[in-house]
């Protein structure tokens, strides 16, 4: 559909004018009754962050005509001066039955006859493909059954699998992934794909089931239980844009050994590492481009994992919380890898690096030398084209996953086993004003108010491989804590007491 593409301000708090371009709608995978819409821009990367804000107070929680009504105070307020009349494309989609795909059609509406529109329904599409469909469209005008047949083709290019240890249980979330997995499956007869939790099953999206529910709660989805023992699993979100494994324990603890996005980021690191250094030794190939690699985080990611890249010689980029300034930082590097905790991420790689791979495989074909840093090359842009690069793809994301493994030779069990996570504790603490909290350093250091960081410096001190920070939530009145430390009761207690901290300085009785 057509939306906002950029905002032009006179200052801080006055809009000039608005120009329009592509962009679609997607609904998030949290339970139908909590769902809300997610948007992207027409080249398929995720919306600026400045107007997502916006974006997401103008659709999160309201009925069509209050919604109407908001876009079209929205306007009135800003003083916008629209662009020209536009024509352009916007595209209806959704991922189950229980989607509100009619939004699109009042968001359309809301900017009444400014701007000429052609709609293109899709049906039931993964919100990842959705982002991948203008991303493609723009390079080859593809849809997202080029997309599985692509990922297949990448897939068998990277690695023959040899038929051992070739299955994975994945949970579809009873949404639309679960169904185009069975269809992805069908293509790849080397890699068998069980899936459990798909929307035929009549089962409700993300209900006891999913990779954020997995994820959250550290048990087994519904449909997976002790005759899962031992077996890789793995779980994807409602949209399919998020991804973890988990290994089924023997015992009856209920309680998984979870893969999250933090080591899913560490075992793609380590692949495309030793490819690069394959490239980089003298086995035939002159490689004039040296490739700058770089992984991306959160602080929210876990610190053994941290620890765990940099003891790898990998260059760790920090970036505040949220998909949109991941994906930019990642953007800057030759190939850059970010995932958040909750599984959702993915790998860039620039144009020049891909063209010089391209011009790299091509000189190997008219060759005859086998060496590991030709093969490399060749495994590189096999990943380049496997790996949904819009935005988060479970799908891809799954297959890379599965491709690696095979070619390490590694079990999850042994993937699980690349590092143990610090134990950590997440808290939030209700406050008068959130935005009296200012942080910096990628929402590691509170600059505001004076004094509340060295107060968490000093707590965080008493603890051995203590962390802590606090970041204002988006959302609601709370500031959010998170703590790490060496054990769960030394977590627990530093979590807690920072919160006192921040209800010191900030909290409802402080005013």
């Amino acid at each position: 559909m057509t939306f906002l593409k950029k905002i032009n301000w006179r200052d801080t708090r006055k809009v000039t004018s608005l120009e329009f371009g592509e962009c679609y709608l997607t609904w998030t995978s949290r339970p139908p009754s909590k769902t809300g819409p997610a948007l992207g821009e027409g080249d398929g990367v995720v919306l600026s962050a400045i107007f997502k804000m916006q974006a997401d107070a103008d659709t999160n929680d309201l009925r069509p005509k209050e919604l109407h009504e908001k876009i079209s105070v929205f306007i009135a307020d800003t003083g916008a001066i629209f662009t020209a009349p536009h024509t352009t494309q916007h595209t209806l989609t959704e991922y189950s039955t229980t989607s509100k795909c009619f939004l699109c059609l009042i968001l359309f509406q809301g900017f009444g006859n400014k701007i000429e529109s052609h709609e293109r329904g899709l049906g039931i599409l993964l919100g990842c493909h959705l982002h991948w469909e203008p991303f493609a469209d723009a390079l080859a005008n593809a849809l997202s059954p080029k997309h599985f047949l692509l990922c297949g083709r990448c897939t068998f290019k990277l690695i023959q699998f040899d038929g051992l240890n070739n299955k994975v249980i994945v949970d579809g979330s009873n949404g639309v992934g679960g169904v185009k997995l069975k269809v992805l499956g069908s293509l790849l007869s080397a890699l068998v794909i069980e899936v459990r939790n798909s929307s035929e099953d009549g089962g409700v999206l993300n209900d006891g089931v999913g990779a954020d529910y997995v994820q959250k709660e550290k048990v087994a989805p519904h449909g997976f239980g002790s005759k899962d023992v031992g077996i890789r699993c793995a779980s994807l979100d409602g949209d399919a844009d998020r991804l973890v494994y988990f290994i089924v324990p023997p015992e009856s603890s209920g309680r998984i050994d979870l893969v999250d996005g933090d080591k899913i980021l560490s075992l793609f690191a380590v692949f495309i590492r030793e490819q690069l250094s394959f490239l980089n030794e003298n086995e035939g190939v002159t490689n004039s481009h040296q490739a700058r690699l770089g992984v991306v985080q959160t602080a929210y990611a876990n610190g053994a994992s941290t620890n765990y890249l940099k003891q790898l010689g990998l260059e760790v980029n920090f970036t505040p919380t949220g998909v949109k300034y991941l994906h930019e930082k990642a953007a800057e590097f030759d190939i850059g890898i970010y995932f958040e905790a909750n599984g959702h991420g993915t790998v860039l790689f620039s144009e020049s690096f891909v063209g010089w791979l391209e011009a790299k495989t091509k000189e190997i074909s008219s060759g005859s030398n086998g060496s590991e840093g030709k093969k490399a090359a060749l495994r590189l842009l096999a990943v380049s084209k496997l790996i949904n690069q819009a935005v988060g793809d479970a799908l891809s994301g799954l297959l890379l996953v599965e491709v690696i493994l095979q070619y390490m030779g590694w079990s999850v069990h042994r993937w699980n086993e690349l590092y143990h996570d610090l134990p950590s504790r997440q808290l939030k603490v209700k406050v008068a004003d959130r935005n009296a909290v200012i942080t910096a350093n990628a929402e590691t250091v509170v600059v505001s108010p004076p004094g509340l960081q060295e107060a968490i410096n000093a707590e965080t001190g008493k603890y051995h491989k203590g962390r802590c920070f606090v970041r204002p939530s988006g959302t609601e009145d709370v500031v959010r804590v998170y703590a790490e430390a060496s054990t769960q009761e030394a977590a627990d207690t530093l979590a807690n007491s920072v919160a006192k901290l921040v209800d010191q300085f900030l909290g409802l009785g402080s005013s």
